[in-house]
């Protein structure tokens, strides 16, 4: 292995295709000398003098006439193989991709993917997991092909991309007075409240941002997911955070307002997230690509509330969904 040298295939094609040292030389743009020195290489590898002088020109030797064709067709797939492909084409994909997606991206992805994956991809099968497996190791062992939403624990093994701010809002029944009138510090930290906590915690950043205002709130209830949040406030006069973008075309569906919370709160950062391994390969990147769109598509056909101008005294900190 140590003398294996592959450019002496490619030489050698070239000698055998135009039978002349000089020709090979041109093809190769290298000099006739070196393209001499490397035949005289070949004819002590394959101990055959494959090219022998008659009269002003070279021709073949019965050995040269035998490897022409397997050597063309080696340098060929030698070609193939290191060549860029050319652009998927999504419709010729049949695979299975795992999608772990966090609750709050996941009821704005899933139906335009699946409607986008059916038109581009028919044989592209989507399979979506909970957001309850550690990213980093899912996506390592191949458990996870992307996953998608708030990246919060990236290390040097996860290519991150960010994809877009979103912002928080308060949600509230349609005709809860949060909704309807003008909204306060005072009226805000009165209300009922009801978090998005994984492990039942009740308290966040929203109630730091309000003890800066001397004020605290009740939290009477938590819940798991964002997706459950919505529905327990239909019909009650429960108040809860939720992302702007990510919310905007749930809330009305379900008959649930949306109001300006009175505090600085800092935006939600939803980016996806694979292994490296996957960076170059073209059906996984369509598959980015599409997530991505998705996403910045419904991110601009949100209408949400104006968003308030930050003030000097706005602080950093984290978002009442965990």
């Amino acid at each position: 292995m140590e003398a294996l040298d592959m450019n002496l295939l490619v030489a050698l094609d070239a000698l055998l295709d135009t039978n002349s040292v000089t020709l090979a030389a041109q093809r190769l743009h290298t000099s006739p000398p070196a393209m001499s020195r490397t035949l005289a290489r070949l004819r002590t590898v394959l101990d055959d003098p494959l090219l022998v002088r008659a009269g002003r020109t070279l021709v073949p030797t019965p050995r040269a006439l035998e490897l022409r064709y397997e050597v063309s067709t080696l340098v060929e797939q030698g070609r193939a193989l290191l060549t860029a492909r050319d652009d998927l084409d999504p419709a010729a994909l049949r695979r299975t991709f795992a999608i772990q997606a966090g609750d709050l991206v996941v009821t704005e992805l899933a139906a335009p993917l699946l409607a986008a994956a059916r038109a581009q991809a028919p044989g592209v099968t989507l399979r979506f997991v909970p957001d309850t497996l550690d990213g980093t190791a899912a996506l390592r062992d191949g458990r996870v092909d992307l996953q998608v939403g708030v990246i919060e624990h990236a290390d040097p093994e996860t290519t991150v991309r960010r994809v877009l701010a979103d912002r928080v809002i308060g949600v509230a029944a349609a005709d809860h007075p949060l909704v309807t009138d003008r909204v306060t510090v005072a009226a805000y930290a009165a209300a009922r409240h009801l978090t998005i906590s994984r492990d039942g915690r009740a308290h966040g950043p929203i109630d730091d941002r309000l003890a800066l205002h001397g004020r605290t709130r009740r939290v009477v209830a938590t819940v798991p997911t964002l997706t459950s949040a919505l529905f327990a406030l239909r019909g009650s006069d429960l108040v809860c955070s939720a992302p702007a973008l990510l919310s905007a075309a749930t809330l009305p569906a379900i008959g649930l307002g949306a109001f300006e919370i009175p505090l600085p709160l800092p935006e939600i950062a939803v980016g996806l997230a694979w292994h490296p391994r996957n960076t170059a390969e073209r059906g996984h990147r369509w598959l980015r690509d599409l997530v991505q769109e998705i996403l910045l598509r419904s991110a601009a056909a949100a209408h949400p509330p104006k968003r308030r101008s930050k003030t000097a005294q706005d602080v950093e900190g984290g978002v009442d969904s965990r």
